[in-house]
């Protein structure tokens, strides 16, 4: 694939980009759907290529000194390849976000207001390692009717290339222009991508948290995506023991370089002296180095002192510290204090310590004796995510189909104008909701 190195290459691409898809905004749902389904059968043809590609990555990345959180993300295996491909169809499968009637109303008499979903224009994704990500923003944006300018990290380079390629051959036969994905591949790009305002809509950085900031304080453009996953799961007083050493185990090691694994439990004090021994051998059986308060050291001698910056850091790596918490109140404070508003979770047969603790706990998702590593666009039926938001703002979570469509006003009348509803004899509006 060619590349561009300088401004007004990367400018040309973004006009082309937005051009098709100003296109792709008014395609027929069947058309989209087409168009989807050949990406899928395009990818599982470009299987090998795309699978050497990414060891061919993996392999510069080790050479490189990748550090293991970041190196996890990168590997992509027939696994995940195959999830993905799997992700993609499901998209297909999905209700058409575009064209949705929102409002329809009567302003008087022959003077109709409609709020109908239209696209957002064009997406910029930035992303680092997860070279898979490429397969779900794509599928997503083109279900949404968005083009899409995808820059992946440098270690992923090989993958997206071969990835990308295989999608634009895919669409190279459908109603869908190839040019409504772009792929951009040096760094320096990343900077003169986010200038484009006039040209890409959204951006969305996907990484780690340094880099996210890095994003969101170099553009004009509005960023959707979160800098920190810090999760925590807290074990009430309550709890069901089985329950809670399942759930802290898979929260933790299921995949622990995931922005939705926890980095910190919290264990109420009433339950910690025969709680902690317990989780801590199921853990530690899973090659996880725990870091504990003063507290949970005098029960568990043999770890290490967690410092004030352990409450405060995610990990991404098989590290967990771990709390005792006198009360609810004080495991929602600590989570207050030093959680990132991404997925907190506790584990309880109390309803009413349930019901309290996911009223009160500010996150984009709270859950109640379940892993949190639920929090994925593809587990909550989306078909796949363009990235998770821990804005306060909607869309909040995991971003599917919904959150990449806006809406606009579409009004008709029949010679209507403000005077007639203006001054002493003004006539009145009906105001009237329609089927």
């Amino acid at each position: 694939m060619n590349t561009v190195q300088v401004v007004s290459g990367l400018t040309e691409i973004a006009q082309k980009t937005r051009l098709a898809a100003s296109r792709l905004g008014v395609l027929a749902t069947e058309e989209k759907n087409q168009a989807i389904n050949a990406i899928a059968l395009a990818l599982e043809s470009a299987q090998d290529e795309i699978l050497a590609a990414n060891v061919a990555d993996c392999e510069a990345a080790i050479a490189e000194g990748i550090a293991k959180p970041l190196y996890k993300r990168l590997q992509l295996d027939e696994h995940k390849l195959r999830d993905a491909i799997a992700g993609v169809r499901d998209v297909a499968k999905l209700d058409d976000p575009v064209g949705k009637v929102q409002i329809h109303r009567e302003i008087d008499t022959g003077l109709i207001l409609k709020r109908i979903t239209c696209p957002l224009g064009v997406l910029g994704i930035i992303f680092e390692a997860r070279p898979e990500a490429a397969i779900q923003i794509v599928s997503l944006a083109i279900k949404s009717g968005n083009g899409v300018i995808l820059k992946g990290g440098k270690e992923a380079l090989r993958s997206c290339e071969a990835i990308v390629k295989a999608i634009k051959k895919g669409l190279s036969n459908t109603a869908v222009n190839p040019d409504a994905v772009q792929l951009l591949t040096t760094r320096s790009e990343i900077l003169e991508l986010l200038k484009l305002d006039k040209y890409v809509d959204l951006i969305i950085p996907r990484g780690s948290n340094s880099f996210v900031r890095f994003v969101q304080e170099n553009t004009r453009i509005p960023v959707l995506g979160h800098a920190d996953g810090i999760c925590h799961l807290y074990i009430d007083q309550a709890a069901d023991f089985e329950k809670a050493i399942s759930i802290t185990v898979d929260s933790k090691t299921q995949y622990p370089a995931a922005c939705n694994a926890i980095e910190t439990l919290l264990v109420h004090s009433n339950i910690a002296a025969e709680f902690l021994p317990k989780v801590a051998e199921a853990l530690q059986a899973q090659n996880v180095e725990l870091r504990g308060d003063e507290r949970t050291l005098k029960i568990l001698p043999q770890i290490d002192l967690a410092t004030a910056t352990d409450w405060e850091t995610e990990y991404s790596d098989l590290i967990l510290a771990m709390k005792i918490v006198d009360s609810l109140e004080a495991a929602i404070n600590h989570i207050s204090e030093y959680g990132s508003r991404h997925t907190e979770a506790i584990v309880t047969e109390d309803l009413t310590a349930a019901a309290t603790f996911q009223a009160l706990v500010n996150a984009a998702g709270v859950y109640h004796n379940c892993s949190t590593r639920f929090a994925d666009g593809f587990r909550y039926g989306f078909g796949a995510e363009v990235g998770i938001s821990t804005q306060q703002m909607p869309p909040r979570g995991p971003v599917g189909l919904e959150g990449l469509v806006t809406y606009k006003y579409q009004m008709c009348g029949d010679g209507h104008i403000v005077k007639t509803y203006t001054g002493a004899n003004a006539k009145s509006f009906t105001h009237r909701d329609l089927e």
